[in-house]
């Protein structure tokens, strides 16, 4: 595993309930500002077998990017059972829910 990735997975963890990141803000966090398509991958990856709170990541408009229904949905219904409101067009306020850090 890279050290970037490492330090990808790390991130995506540290998102707390209720809270959410994109993926250009991880890549930033990560050290690497441009790499926000490696961060997708790294999630659709690594998801799974490492246990990350995929669903706590959105784009840069702050909408779920799934494009298949179901895993929109799944998406959704994970965001608002941790009390994030998600529009009827999937989209959630970042300025309302969307980590601060120094980094950003």
């Amino acid at each position: 595993m890279t050290p970037f990735t490492e330090r990808v997975l790390e991130v995506i963890r540290s998102i707390p309930e209720g809270k959410v990141m994109t993926y250009g803000q991880i890549a930033r966090q990560a050290g690497s500002p441009r790499a926000a398509r490696q961060v997708v991958r790294i999630l659709h990856a690594m998801s799974k077998k490492h246990k990350l709170p995929w669903h706590r990541v959105l784009n840069i408009r702050g909408e779920i990017a799934i494009q298949d229904d179901e895993g929109a949905q799944l998406q959704q219904f994970l965001l608002v059972s941790e009390g994030i409101r998600v529009s009827d067009e999937l989209t959630v306020s970042l300025a309302e829910y969307q980590v601060q850090s120094e980094a950003d």
